[in-house]
Formats: C-alpha cells, sequence, structure tokens
C-alpha cells in the first residue's frame, strides 16, 4: 500500500523554513480528494484561503484537474502551481491563526506539495 500524506511534517516544514533561497517559490500541489464531497470541500476551502494568497501577494499560475497519469502509479483529482514572493510570504500565510488548514485537510485523503524555483 502507498503511504499517503495530508499534512507536512515537523521536519519537512523546517527544511522548507531554512531553505536559502531568494525570491519567487512555485509550490505544485497534487490533491486527490476524499469520497462523497471531498471535491466541493475543497473547493471551499480555496473560496476561503483566497483572501490569504491575496494577502500573501501569491498568485494561482494554473488550476487543472488530472485526467491521465501517463508515468508512475499515482492517479491526482487536481493539480494547483501557486506562486509565492518568497518562502516567508508562503508560512506567514500558512500560520496565521484563522488560516482555513483544517477545511483543506478534512477536503484531501492524499496530497504532495513540492517547492519549486525557477531554473536560472
Amino acid at each position: 500500500m502507498t503511504e499517503t500524506y495530508i499534512n507536512p511534517s515537523q521536519d519537512q516544514l523546517a527544511a522548507l523554513r531554512a531553505l536559502d533561497v531568494e525570491g519567487p517559490v512555485v509550490m505544485v500541489n497534487l490533491l486527490r480528494f476524499a469520497p462523497d464531497g471531498g471535491a466541493g470541500e475543497y473547493a471551499s476551502y480555496g473560496r476561503q484561503a483566497m483572501p490569504f494568497l491575496q494577502a500573501a501577494g501569491a498568485t494561482v499560475r494554473y488550476l487543472g484537474v488530472g485526467v491521465a497519469t501517463a508515468i508512475g502509479a499515482e492517479e491526482w483529482d487536481e493539480v494547483v502551481l501557486v506562486e509565492y514572493p518568497s518562502v516567508q510570504a508562503f508560512f506567514e500565510m500558512v500560520t496565521a491563526d484563522d488560516y482555513p488548514s483544517a477545511v483543506r485537510s478534512g477536503a484531501l485523503v492524499d496530497s504532495r506539495l513540492y517547492a519549486t524555483q525557477p531554473r536560472t
């Protein structure tokens, strides 16, 4: 059985926070929704999270529905690319007291989140 992930571990958060990178980062979100309403719940999370994204200076660069797996065994319901001005901006957003992280977690049965930077 493949291991599933919903939230980052403390070690992963510490490693991300410790990155020595400057400038924008694009977070690649791979999402598998909970059956019986996960997609709708995630859409609700998106609406609730949008003011936090805007305050952080983030931009949703791509939102797509998974249609087929060409390489690999995992299948994803949705792929979202969100650009943040910095790693710090991402952390400020997700650590806000009223950020709707519980809504996000309840909508998913599996996810991946990758921090990337443009190649120079």
